[in-house]
């Protein structure tokens, strides 16, 4: 299996299969990312067409100087985010629920439990400040540290101690 970069690169010499290839790989776990940025699905859906042809755009200027991975998603928040400065709205707040669906053989007092588990999370994320929250989406969409770091334009540093701070709050979030 070639790597994203070895795609990419294949992309930039004109292999068209290369560029379905990154497509299918990274379609859903983008589209969650900006659905829980926008929180529309017909904006999540537009600006990831409008990130995939910034691939096929910026891809003509070279080789991104990160991961892959990192550059296709800060190039897809920012097509979120022009498009909610566009619409002249905020920025819509984040909400991400990590749930592991249980299997009703089990019975209904696991899967009311995660219900309510899941409820209570969408609560504290909330209540959190939107740095913590973006940070929270990122990683919770598989994104590492310093590829958080890109997307966010701010220092490792910075996103060390923010995810610091983001499990603190999210600790008090969920005690309450």
């Amino acid at each position: 299996m070639l790597s994203d970069e070895a795609l990419f690169e294949a992309l930039l010499k004109g292999d068209e299969r290369a560029f379905d290839v990154l497509y299918e790989r990274y379609e859903r776990p983008l589209f969650g990312f900006l659905l829980r940025h926008a929180g529309d699905a017909h904006e999540a859906e537009d600006a990831l067409h409008e990130a995939f042809l910034a691939v096929l755009k910026e891809g003509k200027g070279g080789r991104p100087k990160v991961s892959f991975r990192a550059w296709l998603f800060q190039v897809a928040r920012n097509a979120c985010l022009n498009r909610a400065r566009s619409r002249n709205r905020g920025a819509s707040a984040l909400e991400h629920v990590a749930q592991a669906a249980p299997s009703m053989d089990a019975g209904p007092e696991p899967v009311l439990e995660a219900k309510q588990a899941a409820a209570v999370l969408r609560g504290a994320l909330a209540r959190l400040p939107a740095t913590l929250s973006e940070l929270y989406e990122l990683r919770a969409s598989g994104l590492s540290y310093d590829e958080a770091a890109h997307v966010l334009a701010v220092p490792v540093g910075t996103v060390k101690s923010r995810m610091h701070e983001l499990v603190r709050r999210l600790r008090e979030e969920m005690a309450r």
